[in-house]
């Protein structure tokens, strides 16, 4: 199944060092797919129309929703503070993956 996954952050000045500190961790987290918990096809940061980071999305491969929401809430960037919220939409099967060449390498 196929999930769009879109993360909301938490606003203050300090969310900006966390998450530049938690990024390298981020990256790993989402590059092993969260140890195998689901497959990241693409994502990115979301902006504000100031050029702020509020947020990241991701589209995701996972075997049912509980393993989807299990990457997402285990993502260091949701562990550690940066994440204020988590929304998870499943795709309509018809949705064409092969046309994307997948973030996680697992």
């Amino acid at each position: 199944m196929f999930f769009l996954m879109i993360c909301h952050h938490n606003d203050g000045p300090e969310i900006g060092a966390l998450r530049d500190k938690l990024r390298p961790e981020h990256r790993d987290w989402v590059a092993s797919g969260g140890n195998g918990l689901a497959v990241v096809l693409t994502g990115s940061a979301l902006w504000d129309e100031t050029g702020a980071g509020i947020g990241n999305f991701g589209i995701l491969q996972a075997e049912s929703e509980a393993q989807a929401r299990a990457f997402a809430e285990g993502d260091p960037f949701a562990k550690g503070g940066v994440v204020r919220d988590i929304t998870l939409t499943r795709l309509a099967d018809s949705f064409r993956a092969e046309r994307i060449d997948p973030l996680s390498k697992t």
